[in-house]
C-alpha cells in the first residue's frame, strides 16, 4: 500500500499536466484524465456520469466538479483507460462530452482509441 501511494506521490512530482478553465486552473497528476461536459448541472448529473466512468476497465477514482462541468479520473497504477471508452461512458449517461485531457493528448470529439 505505501508502495502504491508513494508511486503515485512521484508521478504526481513527475508529470503534471495543467488544465485551464474559465478563470480557473486546474492541475492533472500523474496519468489522470479530465473531461467536460456539457451541461452537468447538479450532483445527480454528477453521480450518473462517475457510474458509467467507472465501469470502464482501470478507472480508480472519478471526481466531479458540477460548478466547472468538470469530471477528473484517476487510472489504476499501470493502467490507462481507453479515451474512447472514457468518451462513451459519458454518453452513456445520456450527458455530451465536450472535452478530454489526458496523457494520450486532448481531444474535442470522440476519440478513434
Amino acid at each position: 500500500m505505501i508502495r502504491n501511494i508513494v508511486f503515485v506521490v512521484l508521478m504526481a512530482v513527475v508529470v503534471n499536466l495543467v488544465v485551464q478553465t474559465a478563470g480557473a486552473v486546474v492541475k492533472l497528476q500523474g496519468r489522470a484524465v479530465a473531461v467536460y461536459v456539457d451541461d452537468m448541472h447538479c450532483k445527480q448529473c454528477a453521480k450518473k456520469i462517475a457510474r458509467k466512468i467507472y465501469t470502464v476497465p482501470g478507472v480508480t477514482a472519478v471526481h466531479a466538479d458540477v460548478s466547472k462541468n468538470l469530471t477528473l479520473i484517476t487510472p489504476q497504477q499501470g493502467k490507462d483507460p481507453s479515451p474512447r471508452s472514457l468518451w462513451e461512458a459519458v454518453e452513456a449517461a445520456k450527458f455530451k462530452p465536450v472535452k478530454l485531457i489526458g496523457p494520450r493528448g486532448t481531444f474535442f470529439k470522440k476519440p478513434n482509441f
